[in-house]
């Protein structure tokens, strides 16, 4: 009697790996929220010019880039669920936090200080939730759906951090920030139970674990190429707000919608490329399409280049990261997959948190014109180096296979 084989199902995967991820699309949400409110607050409200709002919105990163090894060296021994948690508290406090600050707006040194520590705790959760859901659904279905999972949760990272960016601005302008931070609260504590009724996993693996710089090391070169290209991504998250307000155009937090609309469509409709074509590939050709759309944004001739190019920007961003996560992870065992993605995470978190001063200095010095030009050219840095990593690459399986 022939032996019957019983394979996953995708649907029942997918399904799964949406149930890890919608923690970190909460999470993302959250940071979302404050991301295009706090800029005009700054600049408006309390007077500071546009490289102190950079800094203020940029400054998270910090943290989060503290925490991401250590988030990362906690879902490799104990698991994701530990990491989960303390991120949803972590956020709860920043919503706290942002009402504080919000509360002393009358002292705007007072008000900025609270708002630099509510960025602060917030990316700590940040630091947290990087790379705990992700393993978490990984550690459920199994390495072989790394890709997936890495996809999946782009989208629910970019896509929370892109509805709650224009949410976060509705609600500020008919309930005020302190909206933002009761929302932030309430979010937080939702994803804190859900989080509290999955099931702990953790991997059962005897191999020993690397130092987490060591796998830093290994994963540093698509790191950089990750960085480079999260400009494009930064600067509109950051500045498109600011920008619009330049040019005396309204609803600025229109493109932001639209940049994470054609993300997350890319993402579901060229899921299946990076197993197709490989990771390089892709990228190579998401960063061409990012250029394109920083390119249109830079045309100040009508409002609607500017949606146009955030569109294309974001359609072209949206497989960057998983393209050159999965060319990452698989430089390392299983035993180090939480470090390494939390690594490959830094890299990202670099990105966005030199975007703020750096492109602030840029619109203070060159005029807020050039913001978006200046991300087109790092990003064609980045194509450079994608390319030269390609390159390279050739090169060592050509040395590897030998002469035909």
């Amino acid at each position: 009697m022939e032996e019957t084989i019983r394979k996953p199902v995708p649907n029942k995967i997918n399904r799964k790996i949406v149930g890890h991820v919608l923690l970190t699309f909460l999470g993302y949400a959250n940071i979302g929220l404050p991301l295009a409110v706090l800029p005009i607050f700054i600049t408006k409200t309390l007077g500071f010019n546009a490289i102190i709002a950079g800094i203020v919105i940029s400054i998270q990163y910090l943290t989060t880039f503290s925490m991401r090894g250590y988030g990362g060296k906690i879902v490799d021994k104990k698991g994701p669920k530990p990491a989960t948690l303390t991120s949803m508290i972590c956020f709860a406090l920043s919503g706290v936090l942002l009402f504080i600050a919000i509360e002393c707006k009358a002292s705007p040194v007072l008000c900025l200080s609270v708002l630099v520590l509510t960025r602060l705790i917030a990316g700590c959760g940040e630091g947290m939730i990087g790379a705990s859901p992700i393993n978490w659904a990984m550690l459920e279905v199994g390495d072989q759906h790394t890709g997936t999972a890495i996809s999946f949760n782009g989208i629910a990272s970019y896509g929370g951090m892109a509805i709650g960016a224009p949410l976060g601005v509705l609600l500020q302008r008919y309930v005020g920030i302190e909206g933002v931070a009761g929302l932030i609260i309430c979010i937080s504590l939702i994803g804190f139970f859900l989080a509290k009724r999955k099931k702990a996993l953790k991997s059962q693996t005897t191999e020993a674990s690397q130092p987490f710089f060591k796998v830093l090391k290994k994963v540093l070169p698509y790191g950089i190429c990750l960085a480079l290209g999260g400009i494009g991504f930064g600067s509109i998250s950051s500045f498109i707000t600011l920008y619009y307000d330049y040019m005396h155009w309204t609803n600025g937090e229109f493109s932001l919608t639209v940049f994470g609309i054609t993300f997350i469509f890319a993402r579901l409709i060229f899921s299946n490329s990076i197993k197709m074509r490989g990771g390089i590939i892709v990228c190579i050709a998401c960063f061409i399409t990012e250029i394109i759309g920083l390119a249109l944004i830079s045309i100040p001739a009508n409002v609607w280049f500017a949606v146009a190019g955030a569109a294309i920007t974001g359609f072209g961003f949206s497989l960057v990261f998983p393209a050159l996560g999965v060319e990452a992870v698989k430089l390392v065992s299983s035993s180090n997959k939480g470090s390494a993605l939390a690594a490959y995470g830094l890299f990202i978190d670099i990105s966005l948190g030199i975007t703020g001063p750096l492109v602030g200095v840029v619109a203070e010095w060159a005029g807020m014109r050039w913001i978006f030009p200046f991300c087109m050219f790092v990003v064609f840095v980045g194509l450079a180096l994608v390319l030269f990593l390609k390159q390279n690459l050739k090169r060592k399986m050509t040395s590897i296979q030998g002469p035909l």
